[in-house]
C-alpha cells in the first residue's frame, strides 16, 4: 500500500478556510500578516503562549467579555472597536487605568479576509486611543453556519488608581447620579443597519472609551463612589442592579436624562424605551453630593463628555432595590428590569 499524503490546504486569498484554524502553514500566515503588523508591541512579539507582563504596583483590576454583535460592521464602529472599548470601560469602572488585552477569535468559514482585517484595524485604532496593549491571542474557525462572521472573547488587566473602592457597596443615601452623555445610540445603531432602517439624519453608536474621563474624575480626587456603564439592559437597568447590590432606593427625572432627539424619534417609531436601549461609551457615576458640581464641571471640559448631566439621586430611606422615575408629566413610575431583551445580539 502506498504512502499516504494530505494535500495542503491553499488559501484563495479572499475567504477564511477551516486550515485557517489548524495550526499549520495557513494559521501561521494569518497571524503573521493580519494581526502581529497591527498589535505590534515587545510582549506579543515573542509570540510564545503566553505573554510576559511587567508588574505595576498597585492592585490589579481583571476582567473578560465576549462579543457577537450582529451586524459585524455598524454607524460609528465595529465588533473590533467593540471588544477594546467594551473591555476598557469594565476595567475603568473599577476605577482601574487599562493596561493590557487579551483577544481570543472565533472566525467562520468563508469570512472574508478583508473584513477580518478590517476588524483587526479597528482593534489596533482603538487600544491605541485607549492607551492599551494587545498582547495575546487567539485564533479558531468553525465551519460555515457555525458562526456569525466573527465572534471575540477579550480579558483585560488594569491597575487600579481610585483611593477608595469604586463599588456599589460604597453608594450612600444622598449621592449625586451622573450619566457621561446622550443614552441609547449604540442599540439603535446598530438595530437601523441589521433591520434596514432609514432615518433623516443617521444614527452612530456612541461606541468609545470612557477610561479617560474616569481617570479625570478620579485625578481630580472628587469622592466617586461607584461607576457603571450601562451596555446591555440600558441605564434602567443598571440602575436596578446597583439599587438592588446598594440596598437603596434610587430617584431619577425622566426629563433630565439626555437622549438625541434621533434616538427619541426612533425608539418612539419602534416602540422602544431609550433608558432600556444599550450604550457602549457611556457611564453612570454615583459621585458624593457636594461633589456633584465639581464632577460635572470636569466631565463638560471634554469633548466626550460635554453633554453629561445629573439625573438623580439615592434617596433617603425608602425601598431597597427600587428605581422611581419621576416623568415629564410630574407623575412616577417605577423602572423596573424587563422581563427580556429588547434588542438581542447588539454587543
Amino acid at each position: 500500500m502506498g504512502e499516504i499524503v494530505c494535500p495542503v490546504p491553499l488559501g484563495d486569498g479572499g475567504k477564511i478556510l477551516l486550515a485557517h484554524g489548524g495550526g499549520g502553514r495557513l494559521t501561521r500566515d494569518l497571524v503573521e500578516r493580519i494581526f502581529v503588523p497591527a498589535f505590534r508591541n515587545d510582549a506579543l512579539a515573542v509570540l510564545h503562549d503566553s505573554a510576559v507582563l511587567e508588574r505595576p504596583a498597585g492592585s490589579l483590576a481583571f476582567t473578560t467579555d465576549s462579543f457577537v454583535v450582529r451586524p459585524l460592521f455598524f454607524p460609528g464602529g465595529d465588533v473590533g472597536t467593540l471588544a477594546v472599548t467594551g473591555t476598557v470601560n469594565d476595567l475603568a469602572m473599577s476605577g482601574a487605568r487599562p493596561l493590557y488585552l487579551s483577544l481570543g477569535f472565533i472566525l467562520e468559514e468563508g469570512l472574508a479576509v478583508d473584513d477580518l482585517a478590517r476588524v483587526v484595524a479597528s482593534i489596533a485604532s482603538a487600544a491605541r486611543e485607549a492607551s492599551v496593549a494587545v498582547v495575546a491571542g487567539d485564533t479558531k474557525v468553525v465551519e460555515r453556519g457555525k458562526g456569525d462572521g466573527i465572534f471575540i472573547t477579550s480579558a483585560g488587566v488594569g491597575v487600579v488608581v481610585a483611593k477608595r473602592p469604586v463599588t456599589p457597596a460604597a453608594v450612600r443615601p444622598g449621592d449625586a447620579i451622573l450619566v457621561s452623555g446622550p443614552v441609547g445610540q449604540h442599540g439603535v445603531a446598530v438595530m437601523a443597519v441589521r433591520d434596514g432602517l432609514a432615518f433623516a439624519s443617521p444614527i452612530r453608536s456612541d461606541c468609545a472609551s470612557v477610561a479617560g474621563a474616569v481617570l479625570a474624575l478620579l485625578e481630580a480626587e472628587l469622592d466617586v463612589h461607584c461607576l457603571r456603564d450601562p451596555t446591555r439592559g440600558g441605564v434602567a437597568t443598571v440602575l436596578n442592579e446597583i439599587a438592588t447590590q446598594a440596598r437603596c432606593e434610587i430617584g431619577v427625572h425622566e426629563s433630565a436624562i439626555p437622549v438625541g432627539d434621533d434616538v427619541a424619534g426612533a425608539c418612539e417609531v419602534l416602540g422602544l424605551d431609550p433608558l432600556y436601549v444599550a450604550c457602549e461609551g457611556r457611564f453612570l457615576a454615583f459621585v458624593a453630593p457636594g461633589d456633584a458640581d465639581r464632577a460635572l464641571a470636569v466631565l463638560h471640559a471634554r469633548p466626550e463628555t460635554a453633554q453629561a448631566a445629573r439625573i438623580g439621586t439615592v434617596r433617603q430611606g425608602g425601598s431597597a432595590g427600587l428605581v422611581v422615575l419621576k416623568t415629564r408629566a410630574g407623575g412616577e413610575r417605577v423602572l423596573d428590569l424587563l422581563s427580556g431583551e429588547q434588542l438581542p445580539r447588539i454587543c
